[in-house]
């Protein structure tokens, strides 16, 4: 994988008045240039979102973005171990409340491109759907998106249209939907629910920014859909397996990323067989009216 050129680890970035960047020195092929920490606020008090992987040099450059500013709240979108494990660490140092997306653990069972479930995750207080917190000069409103985990949270900062996405939507790939946590289903209701919105620019937790919100989540519906028709082809020559099938939907890919992509196919059968669509054979999938 070829990463940017300078990228600017452990400094500040400021994006926009309200918000800065800190990019965590994580970087691979399933978080891009590594996990993006988020500042919100320039007051008295701030907001951390995607606090990141709890390295002690990551940390430092969150508290040296803060400055003399008390956090206020430390937020975090989604439990994966590239988002949330500095919270602990960053709550002992500080005193700051761990805010936002419920405690998830699952055991996996088979292979993913995300992380693992952080276990040490234990918020203070979990956002419901539409819930804000606020500071000086800013305000932060949860917005439930389901599929990537069922925890998932993005944030929109309600005074400039902003959008904290985290793993849902990113410009520089599409979201990795893994069984048995990841729905395939709620992901698309989740898109859906996105592209009912109008917010101004996306900030995700890995790649760049996304200034063309509306038609990226509208592209992204349609690759879903379309992998879903690819999957339908597959089947209408018989039984398959999962393993058989990706390296036909999936040509020209890296093959150390076949597990993964194995995993969105899992979740697109899994949504497909909810539907009635297609049944299961132990590990053969078959079209529902060929079964």
């Amino acid at each position: 994988m070829e990463l940017p050129a300078d990228l600017p680890t452990g400094l500040a970035e400021t994006i926009e008045p309200l918000v800065r960047r800190v990019l965590a020195g994580n970087p691979s092929a399933f978080t891009y240039t590594g996990t993006q920490t988020y500042v919100v606020g320039n007051g008295g008090d701030v907001a951390v979102i995607d606090p990141g992987p709890n390295e002690p040099a990551h940390i430092e450059a969150i508290l040296a973005t803060v400055g003399e500013a008390r956090i206020a709240a430390i937020v975090c979108t989604h439990t994966h171990r590239d988002h949330s494990p500095a919270a602990a660490p960053l709550a002992a140092r500080t005193g700051a409340p761990v805010i936002g997306c419920a405690p998830l653990m699952l055991s996996d069972d088979g292979p993913r491109s995300d992380e693992a479930f952080d276990t040490t995750y234990a918020p203070d207080r979990v956002l419901a759907d539409g819930e804000r917190i606020s500071g000086d000069g800013w305000t932060l409103e949860a917005v439930a998106t389901p599929g990537h985990t069922s925890n998932h949270l993005c944030l929109a900062l309600v005074e400039s249209g902003a959008m904290f996405t985290g793993d849902h939507v990113m410009g520089w790939s599409t979201s990795v939907i893994s069984p048995p946590d990841g729905d395939m289903a709620a992901y698309m209701a989740s898109l859906a629910k996105l592209q009912e919105r109008s917010d101004r620019i996306y900030y995700p937790a890995h790649g760049p920014a996304v200034e063309n919100p509306a038609q990226l989540v509208r592209g992204m519906m349609g690759h879903r859909k379309q992998r879903e028709r690819q999957v339908l082809r597959q089947l209408e020559g018989g039984p398959q397996a999962i393993p058989d099938m990706v390296p036909q939907m999936y040509k020209g890919i890296d093959t150390r990323l076949y597990g993964a992509a194995g995993r969105s196919v899992l979740a697109h059968l899994i949504d497909l067989e909810n539907r009635g669509a297609v049944t299961r054979d132990g590990d053969l999938w078959v079209l529902a009216d060929a079964a």
